[in-house]
């Protein structure tokens, strides 16, 4: 995916594809940027429209037409998947999270396909703010996950949180990060952030956290459906 400079920046909300997450939950129904059926927040799914760098909204049934093996393989749209993986022996120190660059406790990282790299991101009161990485900090880094070796590119991300010592590293679908996006610029207030988005911050990763598995051997197992 590419952004219209040529460099890789944040993903852009389609047409109608990420209203949901710039302000406060209202009943709402989206279209299907495939074929027109009115979707209903319950039986919403994402799909990354690549050339454009965009989520927009899909039905259920499109979205499992490009779930199929193959199915997205020169396309124009991807389905973002709905797995969550974790991965509980992951470490990462004070000194590698320095090499991120990141200036706050969260971020999440996906592999461009079209430039074949890695792009990181946190949220921050003016949306998703990126941090490139160069190929050997990524290896550093993260390449020692093996979260890493299972990342799709463009529709999954690593998601990570330093806090109290220790980092979180999870596998999450990628909208799931922009709706945490979404929900900081709503929320943040002061340097900080503030207590409301604290909250809402461990709120999210909690769920994350409730829906992750543990891959095992060589197998990833699936996540529960439903959003969180």
């Amino acid at each position: 995916m590419t952004a219209p400079t040529g460099r890789p920046g944040p993903l852009r909300p389609g047409p109608r594809g990420l209203r949901r997450f710039a302000g406060p939950r209202l009943p709402r129904r989206e279209v299907c940027e495939l074929c027109g059926v009115v979707v209903a927040e319950e039986h919403h799914r994402h799909l990354v429209e690549t050339e454009r760098r965009a989520l927009v909204c899909a039905c259920v049934p499109c979205a499992l037409l490009l779930d199929r093996p193959g199915a997205a393989v020169g396309g124009r749209f991807r389905a973002v998947p709905d797995r969550y993986l974790t991965d509980p022996d992951h470490r990462l120190d004070d000194g590698a999270w320095e090499l991120l660059q990141i200036p706050v406790s969260v971020a999440f990282f996906f592999r461009n396909a079209a430039l074949d790299r890695l792009v990181a991101l946190y949220p921050s009161p003016a949306g998703a703010t990126e941090s490139e990485l160069d190929p050997a900090t990524w290896q550093t880094v993260l390449g020692a996950s093996r979260l890493s070796a299972l990342l799709e590119p463009d529709v999954e991300a690593l998601l990570l949180r330093r806090s109290g010592g220790r980092t979180e590293c999870h596998l999450v679908p990628i909208d799931i990060c922009y709706e945490l996006v979404g929900r900081m610029r709503l929320l943040w207030q002061g340097f900080d952030g503030g207590a409301e988005a604290r909250a809402a911050l461990d709120a999210f990763f909690a769920q994350v956290e409730r829906r992750a598995k543990v891959p095992t051997g060589t197998g990833t197992p699936t996540a529960e459906a439903g959003r969180p």
